[in-house]
């Protein structure tokens, strides 16, 4: 292996909001145990959105003091707002809360209405109140949303993307993710934004994040690793999207196949951590409780063994 990349497995909060029943909290806490034994040192665990708003997440607390600390994984769990911060503080305080947060904000207006109901503005300004509060207690994470596209507006300028996350540097942010929320990115587009943030701040480690509503996800991951990113978000099966409760983006929305994206690593000659064996229970696990067949390649053609890695 010649190189290295971390993978942060996001089935169990980018792909479950998108989810139209509940799926239990033993079963979710189950699933997130498989991916630490698969080998996974980033999870994304699970959302503070109010439980009105995003029922999948209602058992935020409860998913986090069930899985307690566990040494050399980071849980990552979403804030959109101070109240959510607030949450994630209380359940820390209990000792079992999130090691890293997620801090949203959208790249366009229109997005930012529909997502976060707020104008761009006040979110920054709820950004700055979240940091606040957060005190250093935790590993920050900015998210832009719609960085590639908005599926309101249409192109999104890389320059608003570019200033966006230098404000999550500067207000503290320990990384940032550029989120290609509906799949319109593309190589070309991937390459130039990476190589131009890579330019402009070096040393901020970035993050991809990509759908895979136009079947470009794998080739725009291939394209940032190119480019120099080092860190990716990918959801077993390809789930995820939008919460189910709001209508926009078309087709199948998920996220890049984590399966498909570390096979095509390992071939690649580059290292995850991760072993395939356990990842490939992982993958029938989660379709096994989401009761269909999902979206990856690979869990049904099987990892290519020749390339494979063995976790370390």
């Amino acid at each position: 292996m010649t190189d290295e990349v971390t993978i942060c497995e996001c089935f169990a909060r980018d792909g479950l909001q998108h989810e139209p029943s509940f799926v239990p909290t033993a079963t979710k806490v189950a699933l997130l145990e498989g991916f630490v034994r698969a080998g996974f040192t980033r999870v994304e665990a699970t959302s503070y959105s109010h439980p009105e708003r995003v029922p999948a997440f209602a058992d935020a607390s409860d998913v986090l003091a069930s899985l307690g600390r566990r040494p050399g994984v980071a849980f990552k769990a979403t804030c959109p707002n101070p109240r959510a911060v607030t949450r994630a503080l209380a359940d820390l305080d209990r000792g079992a809360g999130a090691q890293e947060l997620s801090l949203l904000v959208s790249a366009s207006e229109s997005h930012t209405e529909r997502n976060l109901r707020t104008t761009r503005a006040a979110q920054w300004e709820r950004i700055a109140e979240m940091i606040r509060l957060a005190d250093k207690r935790f590993r920050l994470i900015g998210v832009v949303s719609v960085a590639f596209g908005c599926p309101f507006e249409g192109a999104v300028d890389p320059g608003r993307v570019a200033e966006d996350v230098a404000r999550f540097a500067d207000l503290g942010a320990d990384a940032v993710t550029l989120g290609d929320t509906t799949g319109v990115a593309t190589p070309k587009s991937v390459a130039a934004l990476f190589e131009r943030l890579g330019r402009e701040l070096p040393g901020l480690p970035l993050i991809a994040h990509f759908h895979n509503s136009r079947g470009a996800g794998i080739a725009n991951a291939v394209a940032a690793l190119d480019a120099g990113c080092r860190h990716f978000d990918s959801a077993m099966g390809g789930v995820g999207g939008h919460p189910a409760s709001i209508g926009y983006g078309a087709g199948l929305t998920g996220n890049v196949c984590t399966e498909d994206l570390v096979d095509l690593f390992h071939a690649m000659g580059v290292r995850t951590g991760l072993d395939p064996d356990a990842l490939a229970e992982s993958s029938a696990a989660c379709e096994k409780a989401l009761g269909r067949p999902l979206h990856s390649m690979v869990a049904r053609a099987g990892f290519a063994r020749t390339q494979g890695e063995s976790r370390r």
